[in-house]
């Protein structure tokens, strides 16, 4: 695992529940020969989000079978158990939803305590005035651009504030002169990466507007070279 993976610009995260799900162990490896580092990890129990696609023994299976770096966001409404397994497994950051936890603070403390990086993720319609106060706590701050679980609705699309919202968080992060990183979630495409990728956001999760599932290869090469024209 690279800790270096956190301080590059324009960092694309492929979604792990966007990949075949039979067969995680190979697409984790093929993700490696593909030159990719930083692996999402989405954790969903089914209520806080209505779909439940991936359970925590398949995760903590791949961490042993691959060095990708794993960073789990936690779409959970009780957030405790999670935390505990995903802590447990050797994760490297959990981001987690300010939604659903009535201690933010104080779960930010108990991640880092064990070490791993911690982060909050917020909806398309929570404000940014949630993160006031722990703002400076946040090694990463996760912003939805569809409203959680409703991906699979065709007329879902990245909410039209979302660029307000963005360009506000950079603002408030170098206001305050901090390292946090902002992190996109939710039909990400390569016109997103292209307008925020050079130093508005840094982190972008991809799935199938990105990938194709059947030709993973070429998917990550266009995106590499997208890259490339963006961060030079």
């Amino acid at each position: 695992m690279s800790a270096n993976i956190w301080n590059e610009k324009c960092v694309i995260s492929p979604s792990l529940i966007c990949l075949d799900m039979c067969n995680l162990e190979s697409q984790a490896k093929l993700l490696e020969q593909c030159g990719i580092q930083l692996l999402h990890v989405d954790i969903l129990d089914g209520h806080f989000s209505p779909s439940m696609p991936l359970g925590l023994d398949a995760v903590r299976q791949l961490r042993s079978r691959t060095s990708l770096t794993f960073d789990c966001h936690l779409m959970v409404t009780a957030q405790d158990y999670f935390v505990d397994e995903l802590l447990d497994i050797g994760v490297d950051q959990i981001v987690f939803h300010a939604e659903t936890q009535p201690h933010i603070d104080g779960m930010l403390n108990r991640i880092h305590a064990k070490g791993v990086r911690a982060g909050v993720a917020l909806k398309p319609a929570t404000p940014l005035s949630t993160l006031e106060y722990v703002l400076e706590k946040c090694d990463t701050v996760l912003l939805m651009l569809i409203n959680p679980g409703y991906a699979f609705m065709k007329g879902e699309q990245q909410v039209p504030y979302a660029d307000r919202k963005i360009r506000a968080l950079r603002e408030m992060i170098e206001a305050r002169g901090l390292d946090t990183k902002i992190e996109l979630d939710g039909r990400v495409s390569p016109k997103n990466i292209e307008d925020w990728g050079n130093g508005v956001a840094d982190i972008f999760v991809t799935g199938s507007t990105c990938l194709k599932r059947d030709d993973l290869p070429g998917s990550f090469k266009k995106l590499a070279e997208l890259r490339e024209n963006v961060v030079k």
